[in-house]
């Protein structure tokens, strides 16, 4: 992970954020974002990593995101990574493509989310979220610029 003053803000930010909550097999849901910062290499996605899921699933808005100081380019991201129920989920996936900074965060977390093995109990919905992440992966690559 990227140490500036900016992501040293996300992780504050992220962690009081999700500290009492817990993911699909009872640990600390800050683990999530944690793991998805780690695999970013610039100061920017690694702030989208931590963030992704502020907005989307506490009460801090994308507003007093941008009242803390992160730049356009990060709210313009975490903007696209906020599904909105009424959007079918492999539309918003092809809206975040026009993004970079979301692509990389969103596939980060698809694996991450895809790891059946953080899970205690394997049933018919999680197999189904993740043969849906590997569409939506699919999507998001077809973005990504070819390889030199």
């Amino acid at each position: 992970m990227i140490y500036t003053a900016l992501t040293k803000k996300a992780l504050t930010i992220s962690f009081a954020a999700h500290k009492d909550q817990v993911d699909k097999s009872g640990m600390p849901y800050v683990y999530h974002p944690f793991h998805v910062a780690e695999q970013m290499d610039d100061e920017y996605t690694t702030c989208v990593a931590l963030l992704h899921d502020v907005a989307e699933d506490t009460a801090i808005t994308l507003d007093d995101l941008q009242a803390e100081g992160f730049p356009p380019e990060i709210i313009d991201a975490l903007a696209l990574l906020v599904h909105d129920d009424r959007v079918p989920y492999l539309d918003y996936i092809r809206m975040i493509k026009a993004n970079p900074i979301a692509v990389k965060v969103k596939l980060a977390d698809l694996a991450h989310n895809s790891d059946l093995s953080r899970l205690d109990t394997v049933d018919a919905a999680a197999v189904a979220r993740v043969n849906k992440y590997k569409r939506a992966v699919s999507i998001l690559t077809d973005a990504l610029p070819p390889s030199e």
